[in-house]
């Protein structure tokens, strides 16, 4: 089969009709199953997909609503193509945008291939300023020169989906989980975005915050996840020095000023002592955190867990 589109869905009943006739006209030249995967919804949506279903439509629903990420951790297990193509389900995304990004995964070698949104018919306001400070962040902390890293149109190669976990809200993230396994030839096609025909938008601004936590967390994760003491423990022993430094500063200043007869405030009486003593504390803290944290990774059963690209 070649190609599995992924389409997670809340809430889009009067969408899917129109979205599975569109995708059809669309892929004429392809083999392809469409996987709906039903996070929940409410209104109707299954009822659609279950009459829509045949040999090239499934459907996974949900009992409650998880969240994006968890829909498309589903898909992407139960697809079988070999190449993986996630979209919206609002109608926003164009299917006639997947037999070119197919193609620059099948002739130029992308492991990855997302879309880009540069005119989105969206609120400036609300989505499309958000949206361009959003991925200027992610862009530099990233590494990974997206315009719209959050983008719900991609493309992938199976190996991609089938060796990297999506949980949390990490969908926005996952050229950088890709990146993170191996795969690095990650490209961008602009691509047509239209206006939203029904309903409303299931996202509110705090995904930006949300967005931007996750990130760190990304980061974090995969700068010291395997090596907790490399941060905690530099970033204790620093802490520690200064504090020591201030330290020994207040009390040879004391002493200085004993000997030489000058008036002087006893070490508890001033406010950097206090500090010195917190920056010592501090920095003792965060290196036995540095060192419980190397205990619980080299105790996990995943340390080894390395991502082979092929053997001989």
């Amino acid at each position: 089969m070649d190609l599995s589109i992924i389409i997670p869905l809340y809430n889009e009943a009067e969408s899917l009709p129109e979205l599975k006739a569109w995708i059809d006209r669309s892929l004429k030249d392809f083999s392809y199953e469409i996987i709906f995967v039903d996070d929940g919804s409410t209104d109707g949506s299954w009822e659609v997909i279950r009459e829509m279903a045949d040999k090239n439509v499934r459907g996974i629903r949900f009992r409650r609503n998880y969240g994006k990420s968890a829909a498309l951790y589903e898909g992407f297990a139960a697809a079988r193509g070999e190449i993986v193509v996630t979209m919206d389900a609002d109608l926003q995304d164009s299917p006639e945008e997947i037999p070119e990004m197919v193609r620059m995964i099948r002739e130029e070698g992308y492991d990855l291939m997302s879309g880009w949104k540069q005119h989105r018919k969206d609120n400036a306001l609300t989505k499309n300023l958000p949206s361009k400070l959003y991925n200027w962040t992610a862009r530099k902390v990233t590494g990974i020169k997206l315009h719209d890293m959050n983008c719900g149109l991609k493309a992938y190669k199976a190996d991609v989906v089938k060796n990297i976990e999506v949980y949390g809200e990490m969908h926005r993230y996952i050229p950088y989980l890709a990146k993170n396994a191996g795969f690095d030839k990650i490209g961008e096609k602009r691509v047509h975005h239209q206006k939203r025909k029904y309903g409303s938008s299931k996202f509110g601004l705090d995904r930006f915050v949300h967005g931007f936590l996750d990130l760190m967390s990304l980061w974090f994760l995969s700068r010291f996840g395997g090596k907790p003491m490399h941060f905690f423990g530099t970033s204790g022993i620093l802490m520690f020095l200064v504090g020591f430094v201030m330290t020994v500063w207040i009390i040879v200043a004391k002493l200085v000023h004993q000997a030489q007869g000058i008036k002087f405030r006893a070490v508890t009486d001033q406010p950097l002592f206090y500090l010195a003593l917190m920056a010592v504390v501090l920095g003792v803290m965060l290196f036995l955190a540095g060192f419980l944290g190397e205990m619980v990774s080299r105790s996990s059963a995943t340390r080894n867990d390395y991502q082979i690209k092929e053997r001989l």
